[in-house]
C-alpha cells in the first residue's frame, strides 16, 4: 500500500510542479495568463486526472505491471508537458 501512496504522491508533485513552472513563465513574460499557458494547466490537470483515475482502478489482475506502466504513463505526459512549457 505504500507504494500506491508514493505513486500518488510523486504524481502530484511532478503535475504541480509542472503548472507552478507554466506560473512562473507567466510572471516572467507577459504578466498575466495566455491562451497557450491556460491550455497547458488543463492539460496538466487532466493529465493527474487519468492518471489518479487509473491508481484507483480496482481489479487489476498484475498490479505490479499495472503500477509500473502508470509511472511510465507519468514520466511521458511530464517530459511532453515540459518539451511544451519549453517550447512557449
Amino acid at each position: 500500500m505504500a507504494n500506491v501512496k508514493n505513486l500518488k504522491k510523486d504524481i502530484n508533485y511532478v503535475l504541480g510542479d509542472i503548472i507552478e513552472a507554466v506560473y512562473i513563465h507567466e510572471m516572467t513574460t507577459a504578466g498575466k495568463p495566455t491562451p497557450e499557458t491556460n491550455a497547458l494547466i488543463d492539460e496538466a490537470i487532466t493529465a493527474f486526472d487519468n492518471l489518479i483515475t487509473k491508481v484507483n482502478q480496482k481489479g487489476v489482475e498484475n498490479k505490479k505491471a499495472h503500477f509500473a506502466q502508470i509511472h511510465k504513463d507519468l514520466e511521458a505526459a511530464a517530459n511532453q508537458l515540459v518539451a511544451k512549457i519549453n517550447a512557449l
